[in-house]
């Protein structure tokens, strides 16, 4: 038989970034959103070991044991004292290297495919604490809706969302890896006082109250200097949304993908189609959140 896991992407609709630990991390305030842009992972039982891909940018995925779809099956397995005998296809389409937790979305989705595939029987908190194990995203990549990361991000509180928010986002013409992001973050902040990352209550207040002009008012990252620091092009694509009429204009998480709140379903298809004349980016998708975490939509003997 084989399970197939729908698993969505994620914006930050704040970011906030406290120094680095003594372990490389920084703490973090990481407010997440989850949108209906998806990945879905199908898990096969092999003779062995074996990840596929195909979709936007497969081409950039890597297909041995260091992708989180392989990793999250191998550490289940270890778990429950199985070998992760199976074949993991991912049909990408959340974009990769964009800061939308696609990596994190396959390693989530892997993970529950492989639990129902086998029947493990795993709690969800032991479903999350092999997430944590995996990457900061995992766990919220598992749960979707919007939450509250704390820690590194793996700590998650759930929060209210009163309303549908609609999003534009355009994919830059290369990455950023989430590392070089982070160094430049403290390259920038030497010398600073960095205070803790706390999340802002008007914020999680527009969240819950489902208002798009008092959420565009409150969105942040902190590590939208960095990200254009390292690739100033972006501030084209950020200028070029916010001309078309988005109410916030923002780094989604490491970069370089930009994203755009738009106050409805016309605003958005307005704002994607500036930016897809606008020649600032390679491509252009429209999203909704929140969407659900990570869910088993087919399995068929």
């Amino acid at each position: 038989m084989s399970v197939t896991v729908r698993v969505p992407a994620k914006v930050n609709v704040q970011l906030a970034v406290g120094a680095a630990r003594a372990d490389g991390f920084h703490d973090l305030a990481n407010v997440f959103l989850a949108v209906g842009l998806y990945d879905e992972v199908t898990v096969t039982p092999a003779d062995g070991l074996r990840v596929t891909c195909a979709g936007p940018d497969a081409g950039q995925v890597p297909l041995d044991r260091t992708n989180l779809a392989a990793r999250a099956a191998i550490a289940l397995a270890e778990r429950y004292g199985r070998t992760p005998d199976v074949h993991l296809h991912i049909a990408k389409d959340i974009p990769v290297a964009g800061g939308m937790a696609g990596g994190s979305a396959d390693g989530a989705g892997a993970l529950l495919a492989c639990d129902a595939l086998w029947g493990t029987g795993a709690t969800r908190d032991e479903l999350l604490e092999i997430c944590a194990g995996l990457g900061s995203d995992v766990p919220f990549s598992l749960v979707g809706g919007a939450a509250l990361g704390t820690g590194r991000g793996e700590k998650l509180t759930a929060l209210e969302v009163g309303g549908t928010f609609h999003w534009v986002f355009a994919m830059a013409e290369r990455g950023l890896s989430t590392p070089s992001v982070f160094r430049e973050f403290d390259r920038l902040a030497e010398g600073r006082d960095i205070p803790g990352p706390v999340a802002s209550q008007p914020l999680l207040d527009a969240l819950a109250e489902g208002d798009p002009d008092a959420l565009a008012a409150g969105v942040s990252n902190d590590l939208q200097a960095a990200a254009l620091s390292l690739f100033p092009e972006l501030a084209d694509a950020l200028a070029a949304g916010r001309a078309a009429g988005a109410l916030a204009a923002l780094v989604s998480g490491s970069g370089p993908t930009t994203a755009f709140l738009a106050r409805d379903t016309a605003a958005a298809a307005e704002i994607a189609q500036a930016l897809r004349t606008s020649g600032t980016c390679r491509s252009v998708r429209v999203a909704s959140g929140p969407a659900p975490g990570a869910t088993v939509v087919g399995d068929r003997p």
